[in-house]
C-alpha cells in the first residue's frame, strides 16, 4: 500500500515561528513513517518556502529547495523549483503547524481551500474567528457561554482610563499566545499596556481580571462528537501566565507550572470539559483545538480564548492532556489525518 503523501508545513512569519519549528520536530517524533510520506515545508521568518528534508535545527540551509504550494487545483500540491526546472508533488492532505499569524487566522486554509487539498483542522470561517478574541467573544456570548467584560480600541481611538473597572488585561485582538499582553492595575499603567499591544495588532482588547483558575481542555474531532482530553490547571506562583515567552521552556517556566489531570472536582472537571465542546461547537471548530477557560470560585466557567492550532511541543498542553486521557501524540495524528481524509465535503451550488 503507497505511503500517503503529507505535506507538513511550519515557521512562518509570526513571532511564534520558534515555537512551529519545535512544534514541527515533535511531530517528526511521532509521524509513522510506515504510513506517511513527510514532505517538510518551511516559512522563512521572511516568508519564503522552503522543501527540506526534515525540520532540523537548520533546516533553512543544508539542500533546502524553493517551493511554492500551488492554488491550481490541477497541481493538487507542490511546485518545487530548482535549477530553472519545476517538479510538480501531488498531496494527499496537508497538516499546517503553523501557529499565530497567517497560520492560525485562516490564511493558510484559504490558500489550502484553493489548492483542493484536504488539510487538518479548522477551516477559514472558525480560524479567522477564533483568532480574533473580540469576535470570539461576541460569538460565544450569544450563544450564552460566558465570557469576561470586554471593550475593544481600534486603532485610532483612545481608551477611557477612569472608567474601566481594575485590574484589566489589554491584550491584541489578532495574535498568539502571550505576546503584547499586560496586566493594567490602576489607571497609570493603561498607556504602557497599549503601547505594547499595538505592537503586534492595531485592534486592542481589554478585559476585565476575571478571579478563578486558569484551566484548560484539548478538544480533538467531529464538531458533532469531539473528544476531550483531561483537564489541565495552570498554577501561578506570581504575575499572570505568559507562555512562550520563557528563554528556555523546555526546562519550565519561571512562574508557572501545568497540573494534569487538574486537581478540580470530579464535577468541576466535568463542566469544564463539556463547556469546552460546546464552545468548539458554537464556533465551529473542527479537527482539534485547544479551549482555556477560568474556573471561578463558585464553579462557573468562563471562557478565555481558543486556541484552533495548539502548540505540539515537547512542553505543550494540549499533546499532554491528551496523553492524559490515554492518546499519544502519534494517535492524535493518525486520528487527525483519518477525520480529514474522510471529512464530507459539502455540495456545491449548480448555476
Amino acid at each position: 500500500m503507497d505511503r500517503l503523501k503529507v505535506g507538513i508545513v511550519f515557521g512562518g512569519s509570526s513571532e511564534e515561528h520558534p515555537v512551529s519549528v519545535k512544534s514541527a520536530q515533535e511531530i517528526a517524533k511521532n509521524l509513522d513513517t510506515d504510513t506517511y510520506e513527510p514532505y517538510w515545508i518551511g516559512i522563512t521568518r521572511s516568508g519564503t518556502w522552503r522543501l527540506c528534508d526534515v525540520p532540523g535545527a537548520d533546516w533553512e540551509n543544508g539542500g533546502a529547495r524553493p517551493v511554492v504550494l500551488s492554488p491550481d487545483r490541477s497541481v493538487h500540491g507542490l511546485i518545487v523549483l530548482e535549477q530553472g526546472r519545476c517538479e510538480e508533488i501531488r498531496l494527499d492532505l496537508v497538516l499546517p503547524v503553523l501557529h499565530g499569524t497567517l497560520g492560525e487566522d485562516g490564511s493558510i486554509q484559504g490558500l489550502l481551500e484553493l489548492s483542493g487539498i484536504p488539510y487538518v483542522g479548522c477551516d477559514v470561517q472558525s480560524s479567522a474567528l477564533c483568532m480574533d478574541k473580540s469576535l470570539t467573544y461576541a460569538v460565544a456570548q450569544s450563544a450564552g457561554i460566558a465570557t469576561p467584560r470586554f471593550w475593544v480600541i481600534t486603532e485610532n481611538e483612545e481608551a477611557d482610563a477612569q472608567q474601566l473597572p481594575y485590574p484589566v488585561f489589554v491584550k491584541p485582538a489578532r495574535s498568539g499566545s502571550s505576546f503584547g499582553v499586560s496586566r493594567a492595575a490602576a489607571a497609570g499603567d493603561l498607556p504602557s499596556a497599549l503601547d505594547a499591544a499595538r505592537q503586534y495588532d492595531s485592534k486592542i482588547l481589554i478585559e476585565e481580571a476575571v478571579s478563578g483558575s486558569e484551566v484548560g481542555c484539548a478538544i480533538l474531532g467531529d464538531p458533532h462528537a469531539p473528544i476531550a482530553g483531561e483537564v489541565d490547571r495552570v498554577a501561578l506562583s506570581h504575575g499572570f501566565f505568559r507562555i512562550h515567552q520563557e528563554d528556555s521552556p523546555e526546562t519550565g517556566s519561571e512562574n508557572s507550572t501545568f497540573i494534569v489531570p487538574a486537581d478540580i472536582s470530579e464535577e468541576s472537571r466535568r463542566l469544564v470539559q463539556e463547556s469546552a465542546k460546546t464552545i468548539y461547537r458554537t464556533l465551529g471548530c473542527q479537527g482539534l483545538a485547544r479551549v482555556d477557560m477560568f474556573l471561578t470560585e463558585d464553579g462557573q466557567v468562563v471562557l478565555n480564548e481558543v486556541n484552533t492550532l495548539p502548540g505540539m511541543t515537547s512542553y505543550s498542553r494540549y499533546p499532554r492532556m491528551m496523553a492524559a486521557a490515554g492518546l499519544p501524540l502519534s494517535d492524535v495524528i493518525d486520528r487527525l489525518v483519518s477525520m480529514t481524509l474522510h471529512r464530507k465535503t459539502p455540495p456545491r451550488t449548480k448555476r
